[in-house]
């Protein structure tokens, strides 16, 4: 059965799309930490992320880099942090948070609530400073 990821990656269902290439896909998460909290997934479903053979697990890494710079250019923010937890869902992902303090990427922390205008309003600044 395929994986929420993959229904979106497939457009089955709809997503924040910020970048793409024949390898991977990036959108913003549904309930983030922060404006701009996006996901990075690879189009193979792979379960747990060191599954993942050296050169898509490089390439995941190179296409999470242009997304973070792409989001912090586009977000005001101090870094972008970046964290791989692998268990809510069975599809490898990098979380990467915009950070102004360690706290912001806390998971415990409350999830913000956005409207659809607004988390399309961000994936557009975003996706404006692509450079996949």
């Amino acid at each position: 059965m395929a994986t929420i990821f993959t229904k979106i990656i497939k457009g089955e269902i709809p997503c924040y799309k910020v970048a793409e290439d024949e390898r991977f896909f990036a959108f913003l998460d549904i309930n983030p930490l922060k404006k701009g909290h996006t996901l990075v997934v690879p189009k193979q479903e792979t379960d747990y992320i060191y599954d993942l053979d050296d050169n898509q697990l490089a390439g995941m890494m190179v296409f999470s880099k242009k997304v973070a710079f792409a989001i912090k250019a586009a977000i005001p923010c101090n870094r972008i942090g970046i964290a791989v937890l692998g268990l809510e869902v069975p599809h490898a992902h990098i979380h990467l948070v915009p950070m102004d303090t360690m706290d912001d990427i806390n998971f415990r922390n409350p999830k913000l609530q956005l409207k659809p205008e607004e988390f399309e309003n961000i994936a557009e600044k975003i996706r404006e400073k692509i450079s996949v």
